[in-house]
């Protein structure tokens, strides 16, 4: 079983293409946005040759997501995740599942309360609506983000 490594600045190409692929359900990013978020990351790590990666801020990044401070206005301590993705090739090998434990784990030693994140719900993603249910997150609100271009459902998970 591959560890769970911090993402390293060699490791940023491979988390871009990997952020690439699925940018419909992240949204796109360029070299620079990507060291901008792993900069102000509360937690970023990596499986593998970046088979799979998760991006969290906690509430004191310096962060203008929507989504993030959808979070930031509602709770007063609270880590989100931000973007988590797995390489075709490396589906059903529990690398997310695996890497949101390792992010509960650090949240709870760390005195998080809860965990958040968002899922888009328009267009939808029902695989990750069944996943973050699978793992104990239950919705708290909606959102039409990016002038209604998006529709997004917000979920928390207490620790």
């Amino acid at each position: 079983m591959s560890a769970i490594e911090t993402i390293s600045p060699d490791d940023e190409p491979a988390v871009l293409a990997l952020n690439t692929i699925h940018a419909a359900e992240l949204s796109l990013l360029d070299a620079a946005g990507l060291k901008r978020l792993l900069d102000a990351a509360y937690l970023a790590r990596r499986i593998g040759q970046v088979d799979a990666f998760l991006i969290a801020f906690d509430q004191d990044a310096a962060y203008a997501s929507p989504n993030f401070l959808w979070f930031r206005e509602r709770y007063p301590r609270f880590a989100y995740v931000d973007r988590i993705a797995v390489a075709e090739a490396a589906r059903g090998k529990g690398h997310a599942r695996r890497l949101y434990h390792h992010l509960f784990e650090q949240a709870r030693r760390d005195g998080h309360a809860v965990v958040t994140c968002e899922v888009n719900a328009d267009p939808p993603n029902p695989a990750s609506d069944a996943f973050h249910a699978a793992l104990g997150f239950r919705v708290v609100g909606e959102a039409a983000i990016y002038g209604g271009e998006r529709t997004v459902r917000y979920f928390e998970r207490p620790l």
